[in-house]
């Protein structure tokens, strides 16, 4: 029983913790040295595939090494291979399923948790370029019009058109 409770703390704590590397990444690697990748996800979709994909090759590596030496005498590194796997998997189904609609689902998000992370991200794509983005996390988001300000304060802006598309505003 105990050596259960450490393997799920192991998996549930991974992946919490995969929140925060997700955005530290997504702010300081995406919209900094490797921003020519991910500006493929900030234009207009020209195939399914986008450069910014390449990032998920790369963020599946740690998984799948935790899970390789977890099979190979070190359990633990097995669950937390999981928690990092499973975190993917959320972030897969949240941002490109729902918010991107790159699977065609038909979900409409109704609860306020989901609204705000999806509103969350429409204001995270209302800046152009690589400059002056706000909410780079995802499972987590401050409340939209929180985002809001931030974002035009660092523009220097009172008011956006774009987000009002997006029913942000």
């Amino acid at each position: 029983m105990l050596e259960m409770t450490l393997n799920i703390g192991v998996l549930l704590l991974c992946f919490i913790g995969m929140e925060g590397v997700a955005y530290l990444s997504h702010k300081y690697v995406m919209h900094g040295f490797l921003w020519c990748w991910h500006e493929s996800h900030h234009t207009a979709r020209e195939s399914w595939f986008e450069e910014n994909d390449l990032f998920a090759f790369f963020f599946a590596l740690p998984s799948i090494v935790c899970i390789w030496f977890g099979t190979s005498g070190y359990p633990l590194l097995l669950w937390a291979g999981i928690g990092v796997a499973l975190y993917g998997l959320v972030y897969f189904i949240f941002h490109d399923v729902i918010v991107h609609r790159r699977v065609r689902t038909g979900y409409i998000p109704k609860s306020p948790y989901m609204r705000r992370i999806v509103e969350a991200h429409w204001v995270h794509h209302s800046t152009k370029g690589k400059e002056g983005a706000v909410s780079f996390g995802f499972i987590y988001s401050k409340p939209v019009t929180e985002l809001v300000r931030e974002r035009d304060e660092l523009a220097g802006i009172r008011k956006d058109k774009t987000l009002k598309a997006h029913g942000v505003a």
